[in-house]
């Protein structure tokens, strides 16, 4: 079967959802929310996977360091989860869109009888209009938490996975920096973007570098790993800016915004 060729996936990271404190960003939620309402209001099927549940929680249990133990993450990402939704709710509501939450643990994807129901949840959800919010389901899952070598690593790899599930035709994944350059733009001031990839090679994993903001889990590495895994099944995958959503209107018409990894294989 074919890809949708109207249906994005959308990855934001932590560091797009919060300050410089570590605080909840309210525009950047405000604009995401505003931006995404606006595309399918143009004909596309929008799925939104969103992390952030962490360092919400973090805030609204008033912690001031970073949870160090698995049970306080865990406790932490269950209230952020409440307040992540609360934000989505209220400002998707304001542009009068309708959104769902979806959990998700590696053995939703691994047993294909919950694959199929996850599949037609998404399908019926898009088909009434819904945008499907996604994160993995850290309160009662710790691969996202600890584990080294997991399927989802950060919500990089978990976005490329519903892209692939769900047929989508592009996956835009939100950064902190504008895209992918030819080495780390906050060490060397003259780091050039690279516009397009068309082959995931060792040069260009070498490239990737370490982990990226202090507040997320995922760098450039978990990024490339998502892209290659999406571009083999025929999707487009794109690594932008997201305190500049307004730079997904650029991408659907096919202009260039951030680093276009570009499809190299076809879905099956």
């Amino acid at each position: 079967m074919g890809l949708y060729h109207n249906r994005i996936v959308v990855k934001v990271g932590t560091s797009t959802l919060t300050n410089d404190l570590g605080q909840n960003d309210l525009r950047s939620f405000d604009r995401l929310s505003c931006v995404l309402s606006d595309v399918q209001n143009m004909g596309y099927e929008i799925i939104l996977v969103s992390s952030g549940a962490i360092a919400a929680g973090k805030n609204k249990l008033r912690m001031k360091a970073q949870p160090g133990t698995m049970r306080m993450k865990q406790a932490a990402a269950a209230v952020g989860q409440c307040s992540i939704m609360y934000l989505y709710d209220k400002f998707f509501n304001d542009y009068d869109k309708t959104i769902a939450q979806i959990l998700l643990n590696a053995e939703d994807i691994e047993i294909e009888e919950k694959k199929e129901n996850l599949i037609s949840t998404f399908d019926t959800l898009l088909d009434m209009g819904i945008i499907p919010v996604v994160n993995e389901n850290d309160s009662v899952s710790y691969t996202e938490i600890e584990s080294e070598e997991r399927l989802f690593g950060d919500n990089d790899m978990l976005s490329a996975v519903v892209a692939v599930l769900c047929r989508a035709s592009k996956l835009i994944i939100l950064s902190d920096i504008d895209g992918f350059y030819d080495r780390d733009p906050r060490l060397y001031p003259d780091a050039k973007l690279i516009e397009s990839i068309t082959e995931i090679d060792e040069n260009v994993h070498s490239l990737a570098g370490g982990a990226g903001s202090r507040r997320g889990t995922g760098g450039m590495k978990t990024k490339l790993q998502a892209a290659a895994l999406a571009t083999s099944q025929g999707i487009d995958t794109i690594v932008t800016n997201g305190k500049n959503p307004a730079s997904m209107y650029e991408i659907i018409k096919g202009g260039k915004a951030g680093t276009l990894f570009t499809a190299t294989g076809a879905h099956v």
